[in-house]
């Protein structure tokens, strides 16, 4: 007897992915066993924090909107109309949900439970690489170019570079796994795992594996009486055990434990049975790795009370920065997360130091980062580099007002270095009351840095010229940049300046194509990779772009691009010059995160000769666009 409910259901499904992949009669027994919902406008069909349900779910009218809450306010990130699908968290993470299901009118919704539709994942190829392309592109349907909206990763940050960093970045493992002999007793087994306190271990032969046991296992075949507890362990072992190489990704090994319907994944040499035992992967394991992804991060920021909390973040950001190099991210793409969540973290920072004042602020502020916080380029734990604006105030609350502040930039600043920030050795911060001024002080400042451009000027100009608003009222640093523009805008002598600046550091290569080293003192022979390199990129990105009059970018990579846009004819030029910045970055936070340093020193004896070609291959960039500037500007004469 046909089932016309089930048969009108396949027949929607089977116009969308990964339904489309499905047989009919395949559809119509699933079908069979879905729920039909019916959704009220505002209903709520799961919430953060709620435990993840059974079921996955597919919109057949109506539209359901997911959402998240910030700062207490509820915030729109997706809308779901027909045929999309959502609720698919509890295929790939074991923790509640992260974000909000609510009907935006009235709604029809199919609930698929996920146990039946498992088997349909793990036995055909294009439902797979349909969820796997899914978690891959952040999308509830990668297939359709025009209306990506957000499916898996269901974090704060929601862009590109969050969810390609989420997918690539590989799953740490336990190294040291515990393995047992096939003819060890249960008993002894049983016995070893109590004593290391674990859930699980592999049984190998010659140390290739032949088979796991877990404390599932125990409680199935032991605890129940099916078998003796003196046994050899291999007669409840399971075999063969799955094995996987040691640069899986998250997102694989969450697919490959719900392909194979297991808890736990064995670590080999060469990724086979027949290669040495390395490691082991628990599900505990994809709890944590996904802790440590960039929303979550945000959250324990936001959340933070005290720096030690905050100091966890950033060592877990140290791990996410390494993760994404070992798997070849694009250096931009990391460095924008990075810049975010050190942007987050100075923000908790202040709003801690605020706190523990006595009172509230006097008057508006804002906090800036300045150097290479301004332009988020600070991958590694360098110096910190800040400054305070405050309101106009009557001159007679003058004094008392900046008091008050610079007494707020002690604090910050002090969390900043319990943080891991070293405080700047040139007294560069907020806390320093030559750099905590009001919006009038401050623009005197640049005006005389601007006009009166000597050699000091044009020193702090590479610096406060690169900054980025914090915390408080963007207001008050709008009112700087203006102020500034109007100031730069055709000021041939201040372009001479900060040209004649530029160039004082020519592409560090000798006679015949020698690397530029230190000559003595304690870096002696290594190459200077900040100085020599990427400064002269740096500060020719930024007089390139002041003189456009183009603001809000500070970004070094992001400025040759720009200038690349609005240059076609001189776009070969800056897109090398925004290659030879990424590829000089990531040489630097390889050697910072290697050597626990701020990479500014290179061994030159230790890279391949590979990465020497690679390394000289972007002085040319820097000859090319400081011949460029030199043109421009007119700077013979200067130089």
């Amino acid at each position: 007897m046909k089932n016309s409910i089930a048969e009108r259901i396949a027949d929607f499904l089977k116009n969308y992915p990964p339904f489309t992949s499905l047989i009919y009669s395949e559809l119509v027994d699933i079908s069979k066993q879905i729920h039909v919902l019916h959704m009220e406008k505002n209903q709520v069909l799961f919430k953060v924090g709620d435990q993840t349900h059974g079921f996955f779910y597919v919109v057949k009218e109506g539209a359901i909107g997911l959402s998240v809450n910030s700062d207490a306010e509820e915030t729109l990130i997706d809308k779901c109309d027909e045929g999309d699908i959502l609720g698919l968290r509890p295929f790939f993470a074991k923790n509640n949900y992260l974000m909000t299901a609510k009907a935006r009118e009235e709604s029809l919704i199919y609930a698929i439970p996920i146990e039946i539709f498992k088997p349909y994942v793990s036995q055909n190829a294009e439902v797979l690489s349909f969820l796997l392309e899914s978690f891959a592109s952040n999308t509830r349907n990668p297939y359709d170019k025009e209306h990506k909206g957000k499916l898996i990763s269901e974090n704060v940050i929601y862009n590109e570079q969050s969810s390609e960093i989420q997918y690539f970045q590989p799953i740490k493992y336990t190294s040291t796994p515990i393995t047992a002999s096939r003819k060890n007793s249960v008993k002894e087994v049983a016995i070893t795992m109590t004593q290391h306190k674990i859930g699980s271990v592999i049984i190998q032969e010659n140390n290739l594996p032949v088979g796991i046991v877990t404390d599932k296992d125990l409680r199935s075949k032991i605890a129940t009486g099916k078998f003796s507890i003196d046994i050899p362990i291999e007669q409840i072992m399971s075999a063969p055990v799955i094995t996987v190489s040691e640069n899986i990704s998250i997102a694989e090994t969450q697919l490959i434990m719900l392909k194979q319907n297991v808890g736990h994944l064995c670590v080999t040499a060469d990724g086979t049975t027949k290669s040495n035992i390395i490691g082991i992967i628990s599900e505990h394991d994809v709890v944590v790795a996904q802790a440590n992804n960039p929303g979550v991060l945000l959250k324990e920021t936001k959340r933070a009370t005290r720096s030690k909390e905050l100091k966890l973040v950033r060592e877990k950001l140290n791990d996410l920065i390494q993760n994404s190099l070992d798997k070849n991210i694009p250096i931009q793409h990391i460095s924008n997360l990075v810049g975010e969540i050190n942007i987050a973290i100075t923000k908790r920072a202040v709003e801690l130091a605020i706190e523990k004042m006595d009172e509230q602020p006097p008057t508006r502020f804002a906090w800036m980062n300045i150097g290479s916080q301004g332009r988020k380029e600070q991958l590694l734990m360098t110096d910190q580099d800040n400054a305070l604006i405050f309101d106009d105030v009557e001159e007679n609350r003058y004094d008392d007002v900046k008091k008050y502040f610079v007494e707020l930039a002690e604090k910050v600043t002090k969390t900043l270095n319990k943080i891991g920030y070293e405080f700047c050795p040139a007294e560069m911060m907020a806390s320093n009351p030559m750099w905590c001024k009001s919006v009038t002080d401050w623009n005197k400042q640049y005006n005389s840095w601007i006009n009166k451009p000597g050699e000091k000027g044009i020193l702090m100009c590479s610096i406060f010229f690169d900054y980025d608003f914090i915390y408080g009222d963007e207001n008050l640093v709008n009112q700087i940049t203006e102020n500034i523009f109007a100031n730069i805008h055709n000021n041939q002598l201040f372009y001479a300046y900060l040209g004649t600046d530029a160039l004082k550091n020519p592409p560090p290569l000798g006679f015949f194509r020698q690397f530029l080293v230190e000559d003595d003192g304690e870096h002696k022979d290594t190459f200077d990779i900040k100085s020599r390199a990427l400064m002269p990129l740096i500060d020719a990105a930024r007089l390139l772009i002041l003189s456009q009059d183009i603001k809000g970018i500070n970004n070094t990579y992001q400025r040759y691009k720009k200038m690349a846009e609005l240059e076609p004819q001189n776009a070969d030029l800056f897109e090398s010059c925004a290659d030879a910045f990424s590829t000089l970055s990531h040489f630097r936070t390889e050697e910072g995160l290697a050597n626990n340093s701020n990479g500014r020193y290179l061994n030159l004896n230790e890279l391949s000769k590979s990465d020497k070609v690679k390394l000289k291959n972007t002085f040319q960039p820097i000859r090319e666009v400081q011949d460029a500037i030199k043109n421009r500007f007119q700077l013979t004469y200067f130089t």
